[in-house]
């Protein structure tokens, strides 16, 4: 057996095959990762130095924003049925029943060392025709610039699969990660990072199923 390998799904490289990694079956983890500019502020606040560098830190501290990302993944079935798990709406999902993908917990800082986790069951993966990994600021001023977001997938053995989201164009508030399907016979990640910047009466969930043609009817929810 093969050790695990780390993939860095880019512009140049954007699909990788599960089958020739050897993930086929088992839990692969979704980890979404990234730093509020206010966390960032108040770590720096805590290692300045001096009296007036402390007052300038916390000042900066302060007036920087926070910051909520929710990731999320619509699912179509290869029997047609579509869902989604997501925070919002506290449609967490389930590993080890439909859909078998489940939301562990819902980062509402990003100051969590752990971020955000999705788990897709591959075990089931021949029910899957479709998983679309999505992200969008649930609550929170400006765009993704600044947030040094990455979104990394995990196989039980420890391969890594890691997309940057990278490139944000300004005031882009959702994105479209990846899209894990079967092309040519292979389950494979391809990296989509394609910005959207809904307009005002248009949720982002639906903005996004309906880029990817996914048919899926939305009603307004919270958590």
């Amino acid at each position: 057996m093969t050790a695990p390998t780390t993939v860095n799904l880019t512009k140049a490289s954007p699909t990788v095959s599960l089958d020739k990694h050897g993930v086929t079956s088992g839990l692969i983890k979704v980890n979404l990762n990234w730093t509020s500019p206010r966390a960032a502020a108040s770590t720096a606040a805590g290692e300045a130095r001096g009296l007036f560098g402390r007052i300038r830190a916390s000042m900066r501290s302060a007036a920087a924003r926070d910051v909520d990302l929710d990731l999320g993944c619509m699912i179509r079935c290869t029997d047609g049925t579509k869902t989604v798990v997501q925070a919002l709406g506290n449609a967490f999902g389930a590993v080890d029943r439909f859909p078998y993908v489940a939301l562990d917990a819902d980062d509402r800082t990003g100051a969590l060392a752990t971020g955000e986790n999705l788990v897709v069951n591959l075990d089931h993966q021949s029910e899957f025709q479709k998983l679309l990994l999505f992200v969008y600021i649930y609550d929170g001023s400006g765009d993704f610039r600044g947030l040094d977001a990455v979104v990394t997938l995990t196989s039980d053995r420890g391969d890594r699969f890691r997309v940057l989201l990278d490139e944000c164009p300004p005031q882009a508030h959702a994105c479209a990660i990846a899209l894990i399907k079967r092309q040519k016979g292979e389950l494979v990640i391809e990296r989509e990072v394609r910005w959207f910047t809904p307009q005002d009466g248009s949720g982002v969930q639906d903005v996004i199923s309906r880029a990817y043609r996914l048919g899926m009817k939305w009603t307004p929810g919270s958590k």
